[in-house]
């Protein structure tokens, strides 16, 4: 089991040993309680979090039941798939997908990350996964406050990279979880999607975890989420 301990990240570097980088820095040490966006931000995020998730669900609510449908009637087994991931302060918390494999080889408590071709997804699952539509049940995620719109993707429990588990591979990475995991994220938005099979692939999507957790606004939210619709829309490293 993963267990965040507090400590201090106010000299954490985004890319070990690559000066040209800026570090990213906090005002208090981070801890448990610690609130790295300040209290107002957090609050305003919150807030944008809310509105426009309680907006997709109505414009979209037709269409995900529409899916559901789809999915118990194509293959056996539930519309959606549960399991469990790390959020903030490194609390397991139950993420919501629509099933896109066969429902006997998507366990919970297997966290083998998809691959391309891979045959345990079924093909309205795959349609779902290019598109990134089975992602669309985390809205409830996000009014639960268990998510955010936008953040650090979440990660399962023991996922590898390289053979080695995320938080062994470097010091940094813990830092990812003093914010609310979200849909999507500056990582995403720069092509960093899909399998994450390489410690290179990793550390690449932990620099734009933290450089988003660094500089955080609304304004960059709101350009993450125009940017995902057009990820989305040309299917890039998504399977």
């Amino acid at each position: 089991m993963f267990v965040l301990r507090p400590r201090s990240f106010d000299r954490l570097a985004y890319t070990d040993g690559d000066v040209a980088l800026r570090p990213i820095s906090f005002r208090t040490p981070f801890t448990r309680t610690a609130i790295p966006l300040g209290i107002g931000r957090a609050i305003a995020k919150r807030a944008e979090d809310i509105v426009l998730a309680l907006t997709a669900l109505m414009v979209l609510m037709i269409p995900m039941l529409v899916v559901g449908s789809l999915i118990c009637l194509t293959s056996q087994g539930p519309a959606l798939f549960r399991q469990e991931r790390i959020g903030r302060d490194g609390r397991r918390f139950v993420m919501l997908k629509f099933r896109t494999m066969r429902h006997a080889a998507e366990s919970p408590t297997d966290w083998r990350q998809a691959t391309r071709d891979d045959p345990r997804v079924t093909r309205i699952g795959g349609f779902l996964r290019r598109t990134s539509l089975d992602e669309l049940p985390q809205l409830l995620n996000v009014l639960s406050g268990t998510m955010s719109l936008v953040g650090p993707r979440p990660h399962a429990i023991g996922t590898c990279a390289g053979g080695r588990p995320f938080e062994r591979i470097t010091h940094r990475y813990a830092a990812r979880h003093c914010v609310k995991p979200g849909m999507t994220g500056l990582a995403q938005v720069r092509g960093w999607r899909g399998e994450t099979d390489t410690e290179d692939k990793l550390l690449r999507r932990l620099d734009s975890d933290l450089e988003y957790i660094a500089t955080w606004s609304l304004s960059t939210d709101l350009m993450i989420l125009c940017r995902t619709i057009v990820t989305v829309a040309r299917m890039l490293n998504a399977y």
